[in-house]
């Protein structure tokens, strides 16, 4: 490949939770971060789509059709198998990649990808209730909408993040400024706020670590409903004509590495006997070094490799990608595979098998 583009293969949007306020913001700063292929990446629904591909099409940027689950896999919930969720045996974050669009996906299918989510959003409505209850009990003198949160600050999927957005908003409108700290004070049972009041990213995620995650006073166990099994996932993927992929957390921030990941070898193989062929990073968790050891393995053990950024938090950070040790960017030898990747899922996504036809449509979006 005589060209390289840079991309970002995985970006949720306000159809689930996102750092961005709309999908033309992301394209935007895309666009002007020279990233010229862009896949959208949002858990439980298709429905940004066509939002998605038409902001491409008006700023000639090349999209890639995504999708993210949290499955369970028995066999290593019973092994205590730490996968890809850090903290939970067994759970297994997937995504799609290469969709069909327009969507194709119906039957059973449909049904249960509709199912999984309207399960993800009834549990954050009951977190909600338990959030207004304890609201209640601490005097806070409001409580949270839950409609009004969906109608407001959802595209009709919700999760734990509006709430915790909810709340600092709600608290931003009813009190002043020079009230807040100990509003925040009392409502997290005498802790004072840590973050600083004008970085909002920050409040929202002590929000979450103090109230809605285990041991919060809003803390709602997730129902087994809301995790399909690993297996049905993929057939829903591939039924939406997109490849199932494997999100490798790789090496966290003290170097450690989950139970299945830690032997690349082992993990390759058991991904491999579980009918994966496409894997992906998210490149600001990895270290340079390790990222490019573990996906140069990886495509030598024929798998497509791709990244992203995610920005499925309140933080805004750029839409080029860069390591945890290189905040500059990429290297060029990871700049070439993310392409090459995103060369082939391109192909896959318009019925073509090679990423030289993937390469082709890709230079042909961009006008190059």
């Amino acid at each position: 490949m005589s060209t390289v583009i840079d991309v970002n293969a995985h970006m949720h949007t306000p159809y689930s939770f996102s750092a961005f306020t709309c999908v033309d913001q992301a394209l935007d700063m895309a666009k002007a971060e020279g990233v010229g292929v862009v896949g959208i990446n949002d858990f439980y629904t298709l429905e940004g789509y066509g939002e998605w591909k038409k902001g491409c099409e008006e700023r000639s940027l090349c999209p890639i059709m995504g999708v993210e689950f949290i499955s369970l896999n028995s066999e290593d919930q019973a092994a205590g198998l730490r996968v890809n969720d850090p903290n939970n045996p067994g759970r297994t974050y997937i995504s799609g990649k290469g969709l069909a669009y327009p969507v194709i996906l119906k039957g059973k299918e449909a049904r249960l990808l509709a199912e999984v989510k309207e399960e993800a959003n009834a549990q954050v409505e009951r977190m909600c209730s338990k959030l207004n209850a304890h609201l209640d009990a601490v005097g806070a003198g409001f409580n949270l909408d839950f409609k009004q949160i969906v109608k407001e600050l959802t595209k009709g999927s919700v999760r734990e993040r509006h709430l915790a957005k909810a709340l600092r908003l709600a608290i931003e409108e009813r009190f002043k400024d020079e009230e807040q700290a100990a509003v925040y004070e009392r409502i997290f049972g005498g802790a004072p706020l840590k973050a600083s009041m004008d970085n909002v990213a920050a409040v929202e995620n002590e929000i979450r670590s103090k109230l809605l995650k285990a041991g919060g006073a809003a803390f709602v166990p997730e129902d087994p409903k809301a995790f399909l099994p690993m297996e049905t996932v993929c057939e829903i993927i591939r039924a939406a004509g997109g490849i199932p992929t494997y999100p490798f957390l790789a090496d966290n921030a003290k170097g450690e590495f989950t139970d299945f990941e830690g032997d690349l070898q082992k993990a390759a193989d058991t991904l491999k006997r579980r009918g994966f062929d496409s894997v992906e990073f998210i490149t600001t968790r990895n270290t340079s070094k390790v990222l490019e050891e573990y996906s140069d393995y990886l495509r030598d053990e024929g798998f497509t490799v791709t990244f992203g950024s995610e920005h499925n938090t309140p933080a805004m950070e750029p839409i080029k990608l860069r390591t945890s040790d290189h905040p500059e960017g990429l290297s060029e030898k990871l700049r070439a595979t993310n392409f090459r990747g995103a060369c082939e899922v391109v192909a896959h996504q318009a019925g073509l098998d090679s990423a030289d036809a993937g390469e082709e449509i890709i230079m042909k979006s961009l006008n190059l």
